[in-house]
């Protein structure tokens, strides 16, 4: 198998790679509580933690010691952990992405004549594999409609990104409602070429110019911080307007698989 990682590819760097393990459940942190007088623990559920992705490697023999060390040291360049996380694709799961940094040092063993094995942990402190070629859909009209995420198995963060006109004042809003959970902006002030960009996941929001820059925070036109999540498969999608103009909801899906 191979990996590519920050778009730099295991074959490029002339190594070969595979897995030997593979951690398709993260470990777990489990919460629990003890009660006086009560054997065990209570269980109140558990959650995901970071998941660690482990990849042993072989350098092929070089010709020389000094091919053998520059090799090395582009590796050592590549995994840099000062590039912070980065996109890690394995060959195994085509179309998935995992946004991943090394989780420790890089040793180098000597396994024949100057050739050269090492392991690479990489560490996501995000767990979920998501989609490389996002799923995206396009809503135009007021009213209730239908999506549906083809991709990942899991619900989603998604991210709004809405046009239209809206003027500040009482009885003037446009209404996003998914799956049954409303995210109603109010108060608000949206003018043409002008779009509201609402981040899920990052429980935020702002107003960006149509050359995407921004140009203020949103977070005080939603009536409740209520960040309504995609499910796998159909999702309802409703848009209400009042005392506004509406020209087009994009919602990018962010799907993910566990």
């Amino acid at each position: 198998m191979g990996f590519s990682f920050d778009g730099v590819t295991s074959k490029s760097m002339g190594i070969a790679s595979r897995m030997t393990t593979e951690n398709r459940v993260p470990e777990l942190k489990n919460r629990t509580i003890s009660m006086a007088g009560r054997d065990g623990l209570v269980d109140l559920g558990a959650s995901l933690s970071e998941r660690v992705i482990e990849i042993s490697c072989f350098i092929p023999p070089k010709r020389t010691m000094a091919a053998l060390l520059e090799c090395k040291d582009e590796i050592v360049s590549w995994l840099s952990p000062d590039k912070g996380v980065c996109e890690l694709k394995l060959d195994t799961e085509p179309g998935r992405v995992y946004y991943a940094r090394l989780q420790s040092g890089v040793t180098f063993e000597r396994v024949v004549r100057l050739a050269s094995a090492f392991d690479l942990a990489f560490f996501c402190p995000d767990p979920f594999g998501y989609a490389a070629e996002d799923e995206v859909f396009t809503i135009t009209e007021a009213g209730s409609h239908t999506v549906r995420r083809r991709l990942g198995n899991l619900y989603s963060n998604p991210v709004y990104r809405l046009r239209g006109v809206l003027a500040s004042g009482a009885g003037r809003y446009i209404s996003i409602t998914t799956n049954g959970a409303e995210l109603k902006i109010a108060s608000a002030t949206l003018s043409e070429g002008e779009t509201l960009v609402v981040d899920t996941a990052k429980m935020t929001a702002w107003v960006e110019d149509a050359e995407g820059n921004t140009l203020r925070n949103a977070l005080p036109y939603i009536s409740e911080l209520n960040f309504p999540t995609l499910g796998a498969g159909l999702n309802t999608v409703e848009v209400a307007v009042s005392n506004a103009a509406f020209t087009e909801l994009e919602i990018q899906a962010k799907s993910r698989w566990r």
